[in-house]
């Protein structure tokens, strides 16, 4: 047995790691690598460490899409095996993988005709909402904690990772060569007492484990703190009768914070001011959360009893509409408006930012992740110009960020998933989705509490087993 790292190695973005187990060829995750343009699009469009075409099956942690996103390329090169996942997952997947191939192709219709005028070579996308919907029938969902098999040798089980709706932290059960071997895949694991989602399950003890590590070394702030930081926010718009332009993930974090915003409104606290949930994606999304209470955790579910739609409430609109988009540059403040991309890199977003950047009474709140060289990531850093579009604007609005709201553990909460393993059984931790400086500190952390055989793979490596 041998495990090939392909992606989401000392960096965070296109998950993928390739299995080779008697003889066939399987996929943890086929994730859409996010970061600079071009080297982005060379690297999601070649398969150059694996053949498509012989890989028998995939395994798909959640529905994000450094995990999920670049399956549509996976399947124009030939693969056409079964693609196993919850069914959250599964019905998440369809409006994900359609919204990120119309970005795509939006997104290249526009720069094209700035090319064109140009008399430069026109772009392509990666790929198209056709190529996208020839992933669906693939699909197959699998309940937590149902074990299958995908061959003869190999059990499969899902539990929950409690990060987005239908997340999955992977259990493999191996025989070869008459040997069983247990593996475990993180997928991206969630934190304790995050709103909405059951808390991330505990697996058995496995042999391998192959593990994310965003925040390795970093410590988010306390979730119990978020909702009145929100409010703070919420005061200072009110304040500046200015506009809360929020950069975030059509699904999980636009889902949250329209819970959190609900929460806070009818605690009677604040102002109640405009919110609009600018993104096709999200309001798709958030009718699929609205399809799965069986993922959410008590307090949600309590919440359900008292307001019938935690998703829905007075003040809030779904946009799905360009031209609705557009309308938003001259309403006044205050207002809120929550729209996707979470790193800022494509949609609607980026026509937000370009036409409230520059005005200081606005707030850029930014609630998550960002990998390097996005922009999202330059405004976290606040760099005083940024490039949207290829035009230069300048920084002038407040940008705040709030790392409570993370869907990701942090070093406490990864280092405490990790000492539940019987650190006898464990022959090898391997550390993925990490930038390089946040697994060495986190490696440190495993050592010190009793784990000693870790690796940081970086693309390309291969382990044998």
């Amino acid at each position: 047995m041998q495990i090939q790292f392909v992606g989401a190695d000392r960096t965070v973005t296109g998950s993928m790691h390739h299995l080779i187990i008697n003889g066939k060829n399987y996929l943890l995750d086929c994730g859409l690598y996010q970061g600079k343009r071009k080297e982005a699009f060379e690297i999601n469009r070649n398969f150059d460490l694996f053949n498509p075409k012989e890989i028998d099956a995939l395994i798909l942690s959640h529905a994000h899409i450094d995990h999920l996103g670049n399956i549509p390329t996976l399947v124009k090169n030939g693969f056409n095996g079964p693609i196993y996942c919850t069914p959250a997952t599964k019905d998440l997947a369809v409006v994900m993988l359609k919204d990120s191939a119309h970005i795509q192709e939006k997104d290249v219709e526009f720069v094209n005709k700035r090319r064109r005028k140009q008399g430069k070579n026109l772009f392509e996308p990666l790929y198209t909402t056709k190529d996208a919907e020839e992933v669906f029938p693939l699909l197959n969902p699998i309940k937590y904690h149902e074990e299958f098999e995908i061959d003869s040798n190999i059990k499969v089980k899902f539990f929950d990772a409690g990060h987005i709706l239908g997340s999955a932290i992977t259990l493999l059960t191996i025989r070869e060569n008459g040997k069983e071997i247990s593996l475990g895949f993180s997928g991206d694991l969630g934190r304790p007492n995050l709103p909405i989602l059951k808390d991330p399950e505990k697996i058995p003890d496995v042999d391998y484990f192959i593990c994310e590590s965003t925040y390795g070394g970093r410590f988010h702030d306390n979730i119990e703190g978020t909702n009145a930081k929100l409010a703070d926010v919420i005061n200072k718009a009110v304040e500046r009768k200015g506009k809360i332009i929020i950069p975030a993930f059509s699904l999980e974090r636009t889902q949250e914070l329209v819970y959190a915003f609900h929460k806070i409104f009818e605690s009677g606290k604040v102002q109640r001011i405009p919110i609009y949930v600018d993104s096709p994606l999200s309001t798709n999304a958030t009718e699929v959360f609205r399809e799965h209470p069986e993922c959410f955790d008590d307090e949600m579910l309590q919440f359900m009893k008292k307001y019938e739609d935690p998703f829905g409430f007075n003040k809030l609109t779904y946009i799905t509409d360009a031209e609705d988009s557009k309308k938003l540059n001259d309403k006044e403040g205050p207002m809120i408006i929550i729209s996707a991309s979470g790193m800022a890199e494509t949609g609607r977003i980026l026509h937000h930012l370009a036409n409230n950047i520059e005005n200081e009474k606005n707030i850029i709140l930014m609630v998550g992740y960002c990998a390097e060289n996005t922009l999202g990531k330059k405004l976290i850093e606040k760099q005083p110009v940024v490039k949207i579009f290829g035009d230069e604007y300048k920084l002038r609005a407040e940008v705040i960020v709030m790392n409570s709201l993370s869907a990701h553990a942090d070093s406490n909460e990864l280092t405490d998933y990790c000492s539940g393993f019987n650190n006898d059984k464990m022959k090898n931790i391997f550390l993925v989705h990490g930038d390089f400086d946040q697994q060495q500190k986190f490696e440190a952390r495993l050592k010190s509490i009793g784990f000693n055989n870790i690796s940081i793979p970086l693309r390309g490596d291969i382990f044998e087993i």
